[in-house]
């Protein structure tokens, strides 16, 4: 049966909405971006990542005025001043573009299965499918120029075993296993968010305007760095090398690009994505250290999410997602 004409689920317009509001985010920062950029292979890739953001506004946009929804304001061209002197250096771009590819392939993957509406499902495919590329080609240009961080290699197995002792699941005391390739994977991938989130936030903070958003990003700069000793300590525990800092691809500006509430934004969505980050490599663990790493991460990382959202509704920012009738407040008036 074609769905195409039936109405928006409440899941569509809530995956629309966010996926609209994002882009519209990452639109302003990559305008900013391409002015400030030198290298040519860079630019490239942010002039592909800017035509898809651009071109998934306007596919929702076009669904949103058929549907008659009322279309999200978002981030404009009061969130960025494209002529404020640069921020971060050309190679901060490919690691922000990291980022932001695996924040558009988490939230495209997931809407695929979610929504049910065909042209709905088959924009959320071609979102996907634009990503992934994108993902490539950054990792390409990151490794042609000697700077992707691979996670560490470790010895092929001799055979085909099985887990005989309930000493597999210790971390604490007694015999400890080594961590296992799933594990390392998302110990480095997460260490690999929260470095790109740190020196990100390097850059909010020098250039915050209003007290409460400049304090709201130094704590967050604080959660990365305890976040990064942390995940750091497992892996040199096991001889393992970790990701190296990229604060200083930050630069000494203090001439703010982007708005305080594009800013605040920037982080709760990032901090957002760690908690899916963070569970995911704790669904696939085996011992219990690693497992209470990330649920204390996953706790910290919650709180500041909850107290970033605090400083949106105060401030006025919080645009409202779509929400279901609320019948308690119609019996009422």
């Amino acid at each position: 049966m074609d769905t195409t004409h039936s109405k928006l689920t409440s899941t569509e317009m809530g995956k629309l909405w966010a996926t609209y509001v994002g882009n519209t985010m990452g639109e302003c920062v990559l305008r900013y971006y391409l002015n400030h950029v030198e290298d040519k292979n860079v630019k490239s890739i942010l002039t592909y990542a800017l035509g898809l953001c651009e071109e998934y506004i306007q596919d929702i946009k076009t669904i949103f005025v058929r549907e008659n929804f009322p279309i999200p304001i978002g981030f404009t061209d009061n969130d960025v001043n494209v002529e404020a002197p640069r921020l971060y250096d050309d190679d901060f771009y490919l690691y922000y573009l990291q980022y932001l590819g695996k924040a558009g392939m988490s939230l495209y993957s997931v809407a695929i299965p979610l929504v049910t509406r065909r042209d709905i499902r088959n924009f959320y495919v071609k979102a996907l499918r634009g990503t992934v590329k994108l993902m490539a080609d950054v990792n390409d240009v990151l490794q042609a120029k000697g700077i992707l961080m691979n996670s560490p290699a470790i010895p092929n197995p001799n055979q085909v075993d099985f887990v005989t002792k309930q000493n597999f699941l210790h971390g604490f005391v007694g015999d400890i296993r080594p961590l296992h390739g799933l594990e390392i994977a998302h110990l480095f991938g997460n260490l690999n968010n929260d470095i790109t989130s740190k020196a990100l936030i390097i850059g909010f903070e020098q250039t915050a305007q209003g007290d409460k958003a400049r304090k709201y990003l130094e704590r967050g700069k604080q959660l990365n760095t305890k976040h990064i000793d942390r995940m750091t300590k497992k892996l040199t525990e096991e001889y393992l090398p970790s990701p190296t800092l990229i604060d200083h691809l930050v630069t000494p500006s203090i001439i703010p690009p982007f708005s305080d509430k594009l800013m605040v934004f920037h982080k709760i969505d990032m901090f957002s994505m760690k908690v899916r980050e963070y569970a995911g490599g704790a669904s696939v663990n085996g011992r219990r250290d690693i497992g209470a790493l990330y649920a204390r991460c996953i706790l910290d990382v919650s709180l500041y999410v909850e107290d970033g959202a605090n400083i949106m509704i105060e401030q006025g920012w919080m645009e409202q997602p779509p929400e279901a009738v609320d019948r308690d407040h119609l019996v009422k008036t």
